[in-house]
C-alpha cells in the first residue's frame, strides 16, 4: 500500500519557508510540486489552488494548512511539504498561523477520492500533538518523509 511518503520528493520539501503571505507561500509550494517533476502548467495549478481557498480556507488550525487543488497542471499525484519558522497566515479557525504545510496536487482525471483520501490521511495524523512535533522537528527532507512513512495515501 502506498504511503504519504511515496507521494513526496524530498525535493519538494522546504524546511525554512519565508513568506508570511498565503498567495507567495502557494506559489512557493507549487514551485516545490515542480521539483518533483509532476507539474505539467504551474499557472493551472496555481489557480486551482487559489480557487479552492476561495471556496473555504485549508488552514486547519493547530499551526496546520493543506491548500489543494484538483487540475490538469500536474501529470500525476503529488504532494510538497513546508515548515515555517514565522508562520504564514492561512485563515485557520483558531487564528493560528501556519507552520506545516502540504499542497496536494492531482490531476483533474484521477481525482475521484484520491485527493480526499490523502487529506483525510494527513488531517488523521496531523491532529496529533507528537506527530506535528516530529513534523517540526525533523532536521532533514529525508527525516520528513521517514515521519510520513507509516501514513497510508
Amino acid at each position: 500500500m502506498a504511503t504519504i511518503a511515496d507521494l513526496l520528493d524530498e525535493r519538494s520539501i522546504d524546511l525554512s519557508l519565508s513568506s508570511g503571505d498565503k498567495d507567495d507561500a502557494i506559489e512557493r509550494m507549487v514551485d516545490l510540486v515542480d521539483a518533483s517533476g509532476a507539474l505539467l502548467d504551474r499557472d493551472v495549478l496555481i489557480k486551482a489552488v487559489r480557487a479552492r481557498e476561495e471556496a473555504g480556507t485549508t488552514g486547519l488550525g493547530d499551526g496546520i494548512a493543506i491548500p489543494h487543488g484538483k487540475c490538469d497542471g500536474v501529470d500525476r499525484p503529488a504532494l510538497a511539504f513546508a515548515r515555517s519558522d514565522e508562520g504564514v497566515r492561512w485563515g485557520a479557525p483558531d487564528g493560528s498561523l501556519a507552520s506545516l504545510v502540504f499542497l496536494i496536487a492531482v490531476p483533474e482525471a484521477a481525482a475521484g477520492n484520491e485527493h480526499l483520501r490523502i487529506l483525510a490521511s494527513l488531517a488523521r495524523s496531523l491532529v496529533k500533538a507528537d506527530f506535528r512535533n516530529q513534523l517540526l522537528a525533523a532536521p532533514t527532507p529525508q527525516e520528513v518523509r521517514e515521519v510520513l512513512a507509516g501514513i497510508s495515501a
